[in-house]
């Protein structure tokens, strides 16, 4: 049995976890579940959700404790998911809309609020990283935080290979794909999947199955790619000029002026939404009798609602959509592995170790990788396009310089704003930066 310490433990998809941990294919390994989060009162609340938490008869979850400093809840675990926010909710809504004013994108982790978010990242993540190493040499770090991808490359140096970044939004869009195509995923095996990138930039290229791949005729059919989340976003036309099916995120390069106008054009950006949702459904759970019941609800209105400038208005995700997807199963079905020895295969954010041979060894990607009791190796994968090693290096490039901002270097972070594909002039990234250090206090060596 062991211990998994959650931080950010006041978040709302703790519940997804907790119930995961009780009911799924992880069931049974973690026999203590340690919250922490810098928002004691968050902290209780979500605590408050998981005593109500529902689950089948006979059925015995971890013990919940909560811990009063990262030190206490870092020490003596085994795995630790890392998936805090600096800043908060507040901070994020801060960087969406210092970029809108600029007429630029304003989205969390992509573009200039995604620099500005990484920036704020970085240095937190070290520090858990570092206190981590000291405490628990030998627990693994599982990585939520956003960037997902920036931050598990910042404290790589630090933890080596014990450090695992997740996101669910890529094999989400395979698993829709793959049923779309005829081929349903098994759990925990991805063979026959061509999916290559980095988090939240990435394309599905191919689906072999029985000897073919499959993708071609998804392709070729509007009604199947009408049928899933990606298929709607991009459209037919589009998805079959380029080939592949991207990583929904994608959208706000290949729609960039489309994706701007509708975030500039909303009465609340995302941040702000979930911000005014989260500051009237925390009071509400504390006080319900209920909690479960309510949260279990705000969880549906907030799925409903990702990604929405990228829908037709009126349109929202469907219950597939949303099933598809599921971080909590990527982090516990990588976990269990760790844990285990039992390997799986999951789409992963790791080391590249020479497996794209146009990005540096350590530069961390994301791709198809295997899990077991060492760790989280990439699997081979077929050689990149022109197109898509071009917009990989860029985004690569101005993530290693985020990565430096982040440790104290503020020409580097000048950098990551001026070489981003989706700001359009040096002059604009010298005023974002400008915008950022006055509404967060970064501090430069």
């Amino acid at each position: 049995m062991a211990t998994l310490a959650i931080l950010g433990g006041g978040g709302f998809r703790v519940p997804l976890v907790y119930r995961a941990l009780a009911e799924g294919p992880a069931a049974g390994l973690v026999d203590r579940l340690v919250l922490h989060d810098v928002d004691a009162g968050r902290q209780q609340t979500i605590a408050r959700v998981l005593a109500d938490a529902p689950l089948p008869r006979g059925v015995r979850p971890p013990r919940i404790e909560s811990a009063r400093t990262l030190d206490e809840a870092l020490a003596g675990a085994d795995v630790v998911f890392s998936a805090i926010r600096p800043g908060g909710t507040q901070g994020r809504t801060q960087d969406e809309r210092i970029a809108s004013r600029v007429n630029l994108l304003g989205q969390e982790t992509t573009g200039a609020a995604g620099i500005a978010c990484g920036l704020r990242a970085v240095p937190a993540a070290l520090e858990i990283a570092r206190r981590l190493r000291e405490l628990s040499p030998d627990a693994w770090l599982i990585n939520f935080t956003n960037p997902a991808g920036l931050v598990t490359e910042a404290v790589l140096p630090v933890l080596g290979h014990r450090v695992i970044g997740i996101c669910d939004t890529p094999l989400g869009l395979v698993r829709r794909s793959a049923k779309a195509a005829g081929a349903p995923l098994r759990r925990g095996s991805l063979a026959g999947v061509d999916y290559v990138g980095l988090n939240h930039l990435g394309w599905l290229r191919g689906l072999e199955h029985d000897g073919g791949d499959l993708l071609p005729g998804l392709l070729a059919d509007p009604g199947r790619l009408q049928s899933f989340e990606e298929g709607r976003i991009f459209g037919t036309r589009e998805l079959q000029v380029l080939g592949v099916i991207p990583n929904a995120y994608l959208f706000y390069y290949y729609f960039r002026r489309e994706a701007t106008m509708a975030l500039a054009g909303a009465t609340q950006t995302r941040g702000e939404s979930i911000h005014e949702l989260q500051q009237e459904l925390y009071a509400r759970l504390q006080a319900s009798g209920t909690p479960y019941a309510e949260w279990e609800d705000a969880l549906r209105r907030r799925e409903e609602s990702y990604l929405s400038e990228a829908r037709e208005i009126g349109v929202s995700r469907d219950e597939e959509d949303r099933a598809a997807g599921g971080y909590e199963h990527v982090a516990l079905d990588t976990m269990r592995a760790l844990l285990t020895g039992e390997r799986s295969e999951q789409i992963l954010n790791v080391r590249n170790a020479g497996t794209i041979p146009q990005l540096p060894d350590d530069a961390v990607i994301e791709v198809p990788s295997v899990v077991d009791s060492n760790g989280a190796r990439p699997l081979p994968v077929k050689p990149l396009t022109l197109h898509q090693a071009g917009l990989m290096t860029q985004v690569k490039a101005v993530e290693q310089e985020v990565v430096r901002g982040g440790q104290g270097d503020r020409a580097a972070a000048l950098r990551a704003f001026m070489i981003h594909p989706l700001i359009t002039s040096g002059h604009v990234a010298h005023r974002l930066l400008a915008a950022y250090e006055q509404a967060h206090g970064y501090r430069w060596n």
